[in-house]
């Protein structure tokens, strides 16, 4: 695809807002309103800067989202969406979430989609040299350790199950991407697959990550890109990071996942 003649570049943010149902609301949805706000400050300081790029926003709460100048040719769209009980339930529903998504509007809207976690940041340039079929990134707690190390899910009866001696990287759920048609599939894939699993009522390992990692295995990625593009802020960077690109910030989890 030429790069010149790229329509639109488009980001999906999916933990935003979305714990309330059960617990308290107020600083919850304030901590992650906080997210958002860097996410989306940063964002326009580093992630394609100088495309067209339209950020979806999936929440309970619109009201809590953060007012922030994006430049010509960006914008933001925020959809309401049911509470959730759990976090475990709320990543169950993003691949669904990207699915209808693409299903119902980018289709002939967008060339690429991005979906991210908001509960991170942009330090350094994100741009066209990310662009592949379908886009992993390796997983920054998993790059240097043996497969066998790898968190896959284990176990037989679930969709997401890998075998000893399976896989080639540990890829992160909080960071892929690719165009439009790669990326239906892997969303379409891993929601009947997680679907799948809950009918048998068990629950992968980390969930969408557990089955991404499962179908990336079979689908391989035709752009791995290198733990930069997705580091953690608790981590000092080690030597042969020589950038840090995106990043999940340090936060509690007690707090915003009330049901560990």
């Amino acid at each position: 695809m030429n790069l010149l003649n790229i329509k639109s570049v488009t980001v999906i943010l999916l933990f935003v807002l979305l714990l309330k149902l059960l617990y308290s609301s107020v600083w919850q949805s304030c901590r992650y309103t906080m997210f958002l706000k860097n996410f989306l400050e940063t964002m326009e300081q580093h992630f394609f800067t100088g495309f067209n790029v339209h950020v979806f926003v999936f929440t309970d709460q619109p009201k809590e989202v953060p007012q922030v100048k994006m430049a010509s040719g960006r914008q933001l769209t925020v959809r309401t969406v049911p509470s959730f009980k759990s976090w475990q339930e709320i990543t169950s529903r993003r691949m669904e979430l990207i699915q209808t998504l693409i299903e119902d509007e980018l289709r002939d809207y967008a060339d690429y989609i991005f979906c991210l976690d908001v509960d991170s940041q942009f330090h350094g340039r994100w741009g066209t040299e990310s662009l592949g079929g379908l886009v992993a990134v390796v997983h920054p707690g998993y790059y240097k350790v043996d497969r066998s190390a790898f968190p896959y899910d284990r176990q037989p009866i679930s969709k997401a199950y890998m075998a000893p001696g399976d896989g080639d990287f540990y890829y992160c759920g909080g960071a892929f991407g690719g165009v439009l048609q790669e990326v239906h599939l892997l969303a379409k894939t891993c929601h009947l697959n997680l679907e799948d699993d809950a009918t048998k009522g068990i629950h992968a390992a980390w969930q969408e990550e557990s089955h991404l990692n499962r179908y990336m295995w079979i689908n391989k990625p035709s752009k791995v890109l290198s733990p930069e593009y997705l580091w953690q802020d608790f981590k000092p960077k080690d030597p042969e990071i020589h950038i840090i690109r995106f990043s999940g910030v340090v936060k509690n989890y007690a707090k915003i996942r009330p049901n560990i």
